[in-house]
């Protein structure tokens, strides 16, 4: 296993993570849409990090959610729910970034921000197994 597979990962994963936080701070203060742009990315950047450790970098949102479908859900690697999870926090965050005639309530930001949660903790477990697996492998 390449380290700069397992480096690009863990990149990605810290910026899933900060974005997550971020999401977590605007929802507190009542920023729902800032909150649920902020969710949005942290899994866009889990999926990039869980996609990384197959050597695949997706340049453009819409390739992350093929790509994550395709690479990780088909091949039974991360469960289907996250698929769904990736592709309702794309539409919500575009929404709430772009449409000015859309107000996003608190429990849906509520959810999505949770659902943020599970996402980045999903990918964690992924990553930590993944790492388990080339240091038995002896790399």
């Amino acid at each position: 296993m390449s380290k700069k597979l397992i480096k690009t990962a863990q990149k990605e994963l810290a910026r899933a993570r900060k974005a997550w936080r971020a999401a977590e701070t605007l929802l507190e203060h009542q920023l729902y849409e800032d909150a649920v742009s902020r969710a949005y990315y942290a899994v866009l950047h889990a999926s990039k990090a869980a996609l990384a450790t197959i050597d695949l970098y997706p340049d453009s949102h819409r390739s992350v959610r093929r790509m994550f479908g395709l690479h990780l859900v088909k091949a039974n690697l991360i469960e289907r729910e996250y698929a769904t999870i990736l592709t309702a926090e794309q539409e919500d965050r575009e929404l709430s970034d772009y449409n000015v005639n859309i107000t996003i309530e608190q429990s849906r930001a509520d959810r999505r921000v949770d659902e943020a949660r599970r996402f980045v903790k999903r990918i964690e477990e992924f990553l930590d197994a993944f790492e388990a697996q080339g240091k038995n492998r002896g790399g």
